[in-house]
């Protein structure tokens, strides 16, 4: 029987190393951002999930869909693998993966890497529920702490003969909220972590429609609306701001030329903003907006080039009939 473990490694305040830092930086730039890490206190993480299940919001029940369709083939390739999933959230659309590997016997571990404490600590106790006999390893704290820790591990992992394999997998096609710059850091930072013959899971949003991209952000029931307001809340209480969320509004267009989502707050009214922890106070024009996120929307070969360049080489894609979503297996 393989034992059952709860590790909560990395804690959440290191995740917020050099506290504020960047909310200086981005809130004294022109024009003015925001780090979407502020997005995810739990309150954000819950928001997130709500997100998920909308209707306007495809992405996660297509990339469900097409793991419901293909999970088996992909344990069958991996064969015997430790799992790493990057930005876990609940673990919904993971279970479908832990399923395939459980039929085949060769689930081995699994390790959910995600900003929300709260979220993972819960997600990781249902999934003890689920499956007892299940070595869970849950770390707290940004993409880039976990990686650099798991390239550690992988490292010492090389000089064992007999270990299985990884494979990291990063669904939900999060990798588009880096820019171009930020997602080449991030795919080197996954190839070191790999050894040869280890595995790299991606899902992306390919492109499409302008329409269906906006109204997937711009939703009828105002959940992404408050998502986006949310990280105002989040910047209050973290360092003590007065941000007041009535005097300002959420705004998502697709920027055809970039290929991507913009998520902004729009400001309604000229007025100041102070937070008092970073001993910043900030003016903010009226119709001045700031940028809180982006997501960039995918061309499935050029990705694939992508990945190459980092040493990590197809296997297989899988979309959905539409080619709305892409699942990409590669191997170190």
């Amino acid at each position: 029987m393989r034992t059952k473990s709860l590790t909560i490694i990395a804690e959440h305040h290191q995740y917020f190393k050099n506290d504020g830092d960047d909310v200086i930086q981005g809130l004294k730039q022109t024009p003015k951002n925001l780090p979407p890490k502020y997005f995810y206190d739990d309150r954000g993480s819950e928001l997130f999930e709500q997100i998920c299940e909308l209707p306007e919001y495809y992405p996660t029940r297509t990339e469900a869909w097409i793991l419901s369709q293909f999970a088996d083939e992909i344990a069958q390739i991996t064969d015997k693998c430790e799992l790493i999933e990057l930005g876990s959230g609940s673990s919904t659309k993971t279970l479908l993966l832990l399923d395939a590997y459980q039929n085949k016997s060769s689930l081995c571990r699994y390790v959910p890497v995600d900003v929300s404490g709260g979220i993972l600590k819960a997600s990781v106790l249902k999934l003890q529920k689920k499956y007892p006999g299940l070595s869970v390893e849950g770390l707290v704290g940004t993409y880039e702490q976990a990686l650099a820790m798991l390239a550690s591990t992988a490292s010492q992992s090389s000089t064992l003969g007999g270990t299985p394999s990884r494979m990291i997998f990063f669904l939900g096609s999060s990798m588009g909220n880096f820019t171009p710059q930020d997602s080449e850091y991030f795919l080197q930072q996954v190839s070191q972590t790999l050894n040869p013959g280890d595995y790299f899971l991606l899902g992306i949003d390919l492109q499409k429609p302008k329409d269906i991209l906006e109204a997937a952000y711009n939703d009828n029931q105002g959940v992404t609306a408050a998502f986006n307001l949310n990280m105002l809340s989040h910047l209050n209480w973290r360092f003590q701001g007065n941000f007041d969320l009535d005097s300002f509004t959420h705004q998502a267009i697709y920027n055809q030329a970039d290929a991507q989502i913009e998520m902004y707050l729009h400001c309604q009214k000229s007025h100041w903003v102070s937070l008092e922890a970073l001993d910043l106070k900030v003016f903010l024009e009226a119709g001045e907006s700031i940028l809180t996120e982006i997501s960039r929307k995918f061309d499935l070969e050029n990705i694939q080039k992508e990945l190459e360049v980092q040493g990590m080489k197809t296997i297989k894609t899988w979309t959905d009939s539409k080619e709305w979503f892409g699942l990409i297996l590669c191997q170190a």
